[in-house]
């Protein structure tokens, strides 16, 4: 059996193989990589996005990529384009082959049949003398100079290049197009990504349940109220315009205090300065603020006017944090 020392070593050789591989990629960028930049910003179509065996898994994940990214792009398995995908090709599309050798047989079928639709073909080849390379309108070069796997063949080093030079496009054109976090959360609004970009205060508060007590209400109804609503904390209001609150923190507090608190009112013990929210704010800020301030919860404010309150629960529920 391998020593540890062993595989780290065959570990640390694949990582610094394909490592460089990358680093390499940054002499290969030359004014085609621009060129494909700018037709696709000026494309009024998809980029449809082919390949055949590892790279075809590579050309999902560029897909996914671009379409999560604000730039509309499908795949297409080379296989299967010479058997009825082919059809997926819309006329304003521009096409996307990637390759390490740019010769395989699909792909040799593959490339006239593009350009005689009259699509633009953008070849992601490992070999710049290849079959895939000369009949593509522009080329990314993505030529490594050996494969990580011991024997050379396993496609590891190529494929990883592919996918950095998929990123670094994709990443181009955000830039280009001024793609913001706003643009990004309308595309995630599911995952725990586009939640903190996407999900307001508001959206987190029940108000139906707020809390709320008068000023000159008795310490034992301030917690009823709190018990019974549980959230930890009531708002003490006057004719709705918010005073104070107390907390579960601040009700304990105060019978280390005064054990005897029956003479006592909510404006007694209630924390004037309260941390507040408002609804329209997102509710990661929610979040950043309780963790600044070391509390549970924070009252929410529409329009300055108290509507309920957020807990802490209630956003790490949502994965946001």
């Amino acid at each position: 059996m391998n020593s540890f020392d062993e595989i780290k070593q065959y570990a640390a050789e694949t990582l610094e193989m394909e490592a460089t591989a990358i680093a390499q990629l940054v002499q290969q960028l030359d004014v085609g990589f621009t060129e494909v930049v700018q037709l696709l910003l000026r494309s009024e179509g998809r980029l449809v996005v082919a390949g055949i065996g590892k790279s075809a898994n590579i050309a999902q994940k560029i897909v996914a990529t671009l379409n999560s990214t604000g730039t509309p792009a499908v795949f297409m398995h080379a296989a299967d384009a010479i058997h009825g995908d082919l059809g997926m090709i819309q006329k304003q599309d521009v096409v996307m082959c990637l390759s390490k050798s740019g010769n395989t047989p699909e792909v040799k079928v593959l490339v006239p049949l593009v350009k005689s639709l009259g699509n633009v073909l953008v070849a992601m080849v490992g070999n710049n003398n290849s079959h895939l390379a000369k009949q593509a309108d522009f080329v990314l070069d993505t030529t490594v100079e050996r494969e990580a796997c011991p024997n050379n063949l396993a496609p590891t080093t190529s494929t990883t290049a592919q996918l950095a030079m998929g990123d670094a496009l994709a990443v181009c054109l955000m830039k280009c197009r001024g793609f913001s976090s706003g643009d990004f959360a309308r595309f995630h609004p599911g995952g725990s990504l586009g939640k903190k970009l996407f999900v307001r205060t508001g959206d987190l508060t029940d108000r139906k349940q707020s809390p709320k007590v008068a000023p000159e209400q008795s310490v034992q109804e301030v917690i009823l109220e709190i018990t019974g609503k549980r959230l930890g904390a009531t708002a003490v209001l006057k004719k709705d315009v918010l005073l104070g609150v107390i907390t579960d923190g601040d009700l304990r507090r105060m019978l280390q205090a005064t054990p005897d608190f029956r003479g006592l009112v909510a404006k007694d013990i209630m924390n004037a300065r309260p941390k507040t929210i408002e609804a329209s704010e997102l509710a990661v800020e929610g979040f950043n603020r309780m963790e600044k301030f070391n509390i549970t919860q924070l009252l929410v404010t529409e329009n300055g006017k108290y509507v309920g309150i957020v807990h802490l629960h209630d956003i790490l529920k949502e994965g946001i944090y």
